[in-house]
C-alpha cells in the first residue's frame, strides 16, 4: 500500500498539475502540507482523494482542487499578510504559511479552532488562530493582501472588503439561489472593487456568530 508521501505525491500530479494549477508556490506547499494530520484518524486513508471530507460539527475539509485553486488565484508573494475566514482542519491555513509571511485565520466553531490550533502547533506551522464571527473580519490584523474565505454566503461582507489592502484580492464563494461561485474580488482603488465569477462550488454555509 502506498504510504502518505506517494499519494500526497499522487494527489499534486494527477488532481492539481494535470488540471490548471500551475503556481510553484502553491503546488510547493500542496506537495508538502500533510493532509491526512489535518482529518479525523478514520478517514486518513482517503485525504489525498479528489473531495472534500468531513472533519465533525457539520463542516468539511475542501476538495484539494479547490484549496489550490483559491490560493493560485490571489497570486501569492512571500511578504503578504493574508486573512482566512473558516479555519475548518486548519489545512489551508498551513498550506498559506508555507507561502506567506503572516497568516491569520479567524472560526466561529471553538472546538473546531481550538483541534486546527492543535494540530498546527505540533506541526509547526506558525498561523493565528482567533474564534469569532468570519463576517466581521480581524480589524487588529488589518490590512490584509489577500483574503480567502473557506465558506459561502448570501453576499460579500463589506468588512472583509474594507480589510483589504488596495491592490490586494479575495476569493469567496457566494451562494445565488441554490447554487454557489467562487468569486475573485480585487481591490483595484479605495473605492472600486472588480467581481469575476469563476468556477461553480459547494461550500458549507457562512454563520454568523
Amino acid at each position: 500500500m502506498e504510504g502518505y508521501a506517494e499519494l500526497r505525491t499522487r494527489m499534486v500530479d494527477t488532481q492539481l498539475r494535470l488540471r490548471d494549477i500551475s503556481d510553484p508556490l502553491v503546488l510547493e506547499a500542496m506537495a508538502s502540507v500533510p493532509r491526512h494530520e489535518f482529518v479525523p484518524d478514520h478517514l486518513k486513508r482517503l485525504a489525498y482523494q479528489d473531495g472534500p471530507l468531513p472533519i465533525g460539527h457539520g463542516q468539511t475539509i475542501s476538495q484539494p482542487y479547490i484549496v489550490a485553486l483559491s490560493l493560485q488565484l490571489l497570486e501569492l508573494k512571500p511578504e503578504f499578510k493574508v486573512l482566512e475566514v473558516g479555519t475548518g482542519s486548519g489545512y489551508e491555513a498551513a498550506v498559506l504559511s508555507k507561502i506567506v509571511a503572516s497568516v491569520s485565520s479567524i472560526e466561529l466553531i471553538p472546538e473546531l479552532g481550538s483541534n486546527a490550533q492543535d494540530i498546527l502547533k505540533k506541526l509547526k506551522y506558525h498561523v493565528l488562530i482567533r474564534i469569532g464571527d468570519g463576517h466581521q473580519g480581524w480589524p487588529e490584523q488589518a490590512p490584509f493582501d489577500a483574503i480567502v474565505v473557506s465558506a459561502a454566503g448570501t453576499h460579500i461582507p463589506e468588512a472583509l472588503k474594507l480589510q483589504l489592502k488596495t491592490g490586494g484580492r479575495m476569493v469567496i464563494p457566494v451562494e445565488s439561489g441554490p447554487d454557489q461561485q467562487l468569486v475573485l474580488i480585487h481591490k483595484q482603488s479605495e473605492d472600486y472593487y472588480s467581481e469575476v465569477p469563476v468556477a461553480p462550488v459547494r461550500f458549507v454555509p457562512l454563520r454568523r456568530g
